[in-house]
Formats: C-alpha cells, structure tokens, sequence
C-alpha cells in the first residue's frame, strides 16, 4: 500500500514539474522574443560601451537598404573583409537633451559615478571620460529647426539662433555687448566685459600701449599667436583675425555654458579648457600673447600655479594683458590683489610693459639672467632640469618657472620669422626632433600637392565659402594646415599624444593645434567644425586597445552635417569605413589613390565623404 501510495505521488510530481517547464519554456518563447528582437531593432536610443554591431532605430530619412549581410571589421583590421559579423545598417540616435553632449565634459556624469573632485581648482571643469560602458555609442542629434550654419566672414557678426538655443547670455550681457536676439539670429556687436564698445577698439589701444606701429597689435608680422583665457564668446580672438593674428580662445564649460559653442558656430577659433590641476595641452613658448579681460581667474591661489602655466607657454619677451579691477581700482580689496601679483610677477622675472587705466601688460624676460640673480631659495623656484615643459596631456601643473635651454637663452628670443614668413621658414624647433631643413621643405611641398588634390575630388561639392572649421587629426609638422593658408579657413592641429610632441614645431610656423589622444572624445561641441582630415588616424586607433567604430562615431559628433571628412589610410581601413556610410548616413564623394605621390606610402588610398542634413522626427523643422 505504502509503495502504491508513493508511486502515485512522484508520478503527479514529475507531471507538475513537466507542466512548469512547458509554461516557462512558452514565456521564454513569448518576452525573450521581443527581448532579442529589441537588440536589434534599436528601439533603445542610447547604447552603451562597444557593442555597435547591435542595430539601432533609425533616424527620419535613414536608408532602407537590406545590408544584413555587410561585414564586421572588429575582430582584424588588417583582414576587414573575412569577418562575418553584422554591420549596423542604422546606429541609434541619442536622445534629444544629448543634442549638445561633449563625453568627456559631462557633469552629469560626474554626478552619476559620485567623482569625488576638488571644486575650488576646476577639477570638475577638466576632463573626466566616461568608462567604456558607459560610452553613448549614438548619434547626436541636431536641435529643432537646425539650419546650415552661415558663412565666413557673416558669421563672425551673426549665426542662427536654431542651431544654438540658448539665449541667456543675451541677457545676462546684455549692458556689454555680447550678443543680441535679432530675430532668427543671435548677433554679435563685438563688445566684451571690458570693451563694451568694441574688440577692436580695445585692440588697437593695446598696441598703441606697446607702441606697435600703426596701432597694429601683430607688430609687423612679430606677433602671431594668443592665448584669450576665459575668452566668452572670442570676439577678442575673432577681430584680430583681421590681423594677421590667430588666437586660440580659451574657456570652460562653465555658468556661461556654450560660450565656445557660440565661438566656434561663429568661425572663430576655440577650445574647451580650463587652467584647473593640469596643464593646457599647448607646448611650452607657444604663444606671443596671453590675455585675460575680467576671466574671474584668482591668479594668486597654490602659489601663482596658474601664472606659472602662463608663463611655461609664452615665448621669451612674450606679453600677458590684464585687464581687471585688480589692475585699476583704489578699493581696499583690489589693492591688495596688485599687491600681491605685483610682488608675484616679480619674483617670475616679469616686468611692466605698459600700465593704462583698466589694463596691465607685462613682459616675460628674454633669457635667464633675471632668473640667475634671484636669492636664493626665492619662490617659485626654477623647474628641475630634467623635467620636460612639452609633455602636456594629462599632465599636472607644476609650482615651477621653466627655464630656457642653452641654445634658446644665447638666442635671446625665438629666433622665428615674422609672419607670414616663418610659415614656410624652418624653426630652429626642428631639431628637436632630429628632422632637417630639407625634410620640412619636402613635407610641405608633398602636402601642398595632396591638398590641391583634395580640392579638385571635392570641386564639384564645395565653393569658396562651403568650409571654415577644419581639424587635421593627425597634424606632424603642420603642413596640410600650412598648405591652406591662402583659403579663408582655419586649422585645429591636432597631435596624437602618443606620438612625435611635434605641436611646438607647428605652433612655431604660426598655427594653433592641441594634444589629443583619439580613444577619447575631443573637447569640442557637436557640429563645430566643417572639415575633418584623417590620415592613418583610424590605422593608428585600430593597433591600440581602442574602437575605431567608436572614433566613426565621434568624427560624426563632431562634423557639421553637409561637412566633410578626408580619409588617407590604407585600403583595409578605407574599406571598413564603407561599411558604416549607411549607419552614419555618410555618402561617398570621392575616391583616389595615392599613386602619384612621390613617396613610399603610396598604398595609402584618400577616400572623401559628407555627412547629410538629417533631423529626427521630434526636431524635424524646414531646414530652408
């Protein structure tokens, strides 16, 4: 009895549990379904880490082609062609508030990760990258109504406001001339906090300080490059242009959120910074001027740290203006501050130059001398000898005055031509990298033909006007830049910090550039630049533990929509870009080899290509 009951009961026991497993095996059938289904659909707009061979959702106008067969280059790059992984046919589109997203400036994910950061040193202004899971692998998206910019030299006067929808600024600055809402567009009168009536009034009354002829602040060709800290919407920058002087304007991510946006949608020079922990990504004696009108900088914290990196990227007899309540004002405050800088700059060797009502300009010495005569033990001391003032990327300042070498104090100087002669003159910087005289008059002659050549495979799609922002990714000695000098364009260089620190060589050719490294995101906003040139970037990114899907996506980030992109690379990587033109919504417009170059690198192929104008279905908006 006992064992008839028992059997009957792991019958029914083995009927139940057979009963579960077929309802669990039929819910897995029903939600896992539409689970995997979903990763490759898309329906998510934001992915996270490297996993872009998911599909995503896409974008209003994104073609339907029946790609589903294409190949993944992801796991050899040197052998594109025998994978057989899915490439996306469309990448998801971030959200819209991701519209103006900058990766590694991203408060928000400093908030998320609980980043324990230093506020009182800008540390929270500096760039924090985000983890690769936590990467936006995306597209961004363009604001509603977004139109094509306007163009140079118009846009330094005015732009759309569409393109860049904030208008507080316009408020908040409103008694010193910033900008203003005229309709559609947000103009810019060229005023600032201290020349309400104009940059270049202001400007000319700096020359006229330093005695330069004609009231010239370029001094006949001797002062080329500045550095505007804290420089608001570059107006500074943007009319010494006319100058013959370019300026790399300066400022963070900061309350005036957007103030670099609003510089480089302008067409005027800029860069997301901070003088924070680390140093500028600038070699040293980089600059002839540095300027500061009212940048709210406290110059006097840790020690004049912040004058110091000043000081490490001005050029022997370069000039800091100042222009600040500091500089002028009787209250008791502000005549502490003098003071006290007063006392600083002199234990730095600085000297005035010329002092006028709001505005101070001093004067970095020569050589070592002054230096060599201070007492001993006199703060800041003198950087060690073996410390290296180029090494800039992710570097932290120091509480040091760097010296000049032997050769540069004997120089007593740059010992650069004036502009525009010492664009094609060879800087004594040259041998620091053991490259001759002959190599550099190569160098820009082989990038003087590849330009003309870029030109003639875009003639059918540019006109004269069509492009004003360009970044070289991967600059070396400067010369695409340097081949571009008679367009009315300008040139971000920008050196691999991982490679050759040749950007002390460009900057001494009278170009502006930065260290980057190209596994991270640039510090730029979406849409600021019209032209990217990439020669054996994506090749250089492939050999590291790096994703070239995710590079794609962050030139995408970066280009304008119509912009170009320049591809020189060999013909695997050319290939795997191809494969995302769909994705990106990219088109082909040229294609060419290399085959005329009078060089070894001859296999390397130019592949050309624009990005299209497209909206989402939340911001679509007559573009006309």
């Amino acid at each position: 009895m006992s064992r008839g009951r028992s059997d009957g009961s792991q019958k029914k026991r083995i009927v139940a549990s057979i009963c579960v497993v077929t309802v669990f095996i039929g819910l897995l059938y029903v939600y896992g379904g539409s689970i995997f289904g979903s990763q490759t659909s898309g329906s998510s707009a934001l992915e996270y880490g490297k996993s872009l061979r998911k599909l995503g959702s896409s974008y209003l106008g994104a073609d339907d082609d029946n790609d589903d067969k294409q190949d993944d280059s992801s796991s050899g790059f040197g052998q594109v062609d025998e994978d057989d992984n899915i490439v996306p046919k469309s990448f998801p589109v971030c959200d819209d508030r991701h519209s103006e997203l900058i990766p590694c400036l991203d408060r928000h994910l400093i908030y998320q990760l609980r980043m324990k950061l230093d506020l009182s040193v800008m540390e929270h202004y500096e760039r924090h990258c985000p983890p690769a899971e936590r990467r936006y692998n995306c597209l961004i998206p363009p604001p509603a109504g977004y139109k094509v910019p306007v163009k140079w030299p118009k846009s330094r006067d005015e732009v759309w406001k569409a393109n860049i929808p904030h208008t507080h600024l316009a408020h908040e600055k409103s008694d010193q001339n910033w900008m203003v809402e005229k309709g559609e567009k947000i103009a810019f009168p060229g005023g600032g906090t201290h020349f309400h009536y104009g940059a270049d009034k202001y400007i000319a009354s700096m020359a006229n300080m330093l005695n330069f002829s004609n009231n010239n602040l370029n001094n006949e060709g001797r002062l080329r490059t500045v550095l505007d800290v804290g420089c608001g919407v570059a107006s500074f920058g943007g009319y010494l242009l006319s100058s013959d002087i370019i300026t790399m304007s300066l400022a963070p991510n900061d309350v005036h959120q957007n103030q670099i946006q609003f510089a480089l949608e302008r067409g005027i020079p800029a860069y997301l910074g901070v003088l924070g922990t680390k140093r500028l990504p600038y070699p040293s004696r980089s600059f002839e001027l540095a300027h500061c009108s009212r940048c709210r900088i406290d110059w006097l914290q840790r020690d004049g740290i912040l004058l110091l990196e000043l000081d490490r990227v001005l050029r022997p007899g370069g000039y800091f203006a100042y222009s600040s309540p500091e500089a002028y004002a009787q209250d008791e405050e502000n005549l502490r501050i003098w003071k006290e800088m007063s006392d600083l700059v002199g234990r730095m060797c600085w000297r005035i130059a010329s002092k006028k009502e709001q505005t101070v300009i001093w004067q970095k010495p020569l050589t070592n001398d002054c230096y060599k005569k201070r007492e001993p033990g006199t703060r800041p001391p003198l950087c060690q000898s073996d410390a290296d003032p180029d090494a800039v990327f992710g570097v932290n300042m120091e509480v040091c005055i760097t010296p000049y070498s032997e050769h540069d104090n004997k120089a007593k100087g740059s010992g650069l031509a004036p502009w525009p002669a010492r664009l094609t003159s060879p800087p004594p910087r040259l041998a620091d990298f053991g490259y001759s005289n002959e190599m550099f008059e190569k160098d820009s002659e082989l990038w003087r033909e590849r330009v003309d050549k870029y030109w003639s495979l875009m003639s059918k799609k540019i006109k004269s006007d069509t492009i004003r922002n360009i970044m070289d990714m991967k600059a070396n000695m400067g010369s695409f830049g340097a081949a571009l000098k008679d367009k009315d364009v300008w040139v971000m260089n920008v050196v691999p910090q991982d490679g050759p620190n040749t950007l002390k060589v460009i900057y001494d050719r009278g170009l502006i550039g930065a260290t980057h490294d190209w596994c991270e995101a640039f510090s730029t906003y979406p849409r600021t630049y019209d032209l990217l040139h990439a020669w054996t970037v994506l090749s250089d990114v492939a050999k590291k533990d790096c994703s070239p899907e995710d590079l794609l996506i962050e030139m995408d980030r970066v280009l304008r929509p119509t912009g170009f992109v320049i591809f020189r690379d060999k013909q695997p990587m050319i290939d795997f870009v191809k494969k995302y033109l769909t994705a990106l919504h990219w088109e082909a417009v040229a294609t060419a080899d290399s085959g005329s170059d009078s060089v070894q690198d001859s296999d390397e192929v130019v592949f050309i290509i624009q990005k299209k104008l497209w909206l989402t279905s939340g911001s679509f908006r007559d573009t006309e």
